[in-house]
């Protein structure tokens, strides 16, 4: 009886600890200041804009990018 309750509070306790570690790796990175701003690398490609970002709801915008399927 004992060692069932220690498994299951084990696997439950393994689960939480889980969830903590996927929840902090997807978190919202953290905006850098206008002065601690590095330089991209050279292979950075510099479309003119910046990058899109991951939280931010599509745009509806042009759809000039996107090539039509036919």
């Amino acid at each position: 009886m004992l060692s069932t309750l220690m498994v299951i509070g084990g696997v439950l306790v393994g689960l939480l600890v889980l969830l903590a570690l996927i929840v902090s790796l997807s978190a919202r990175p953290q905006t850098r200041a206008a002065g601690g701003r590095t330089a991209a690398p050279s292979w950075v490609a510099d479309a003119g804009r910046p990058h899109p970002d991951a939280w931010s709801p599509l745009s509806t915008g042009a759809t000039s990018e996107m090539p039509a399927v036919r």
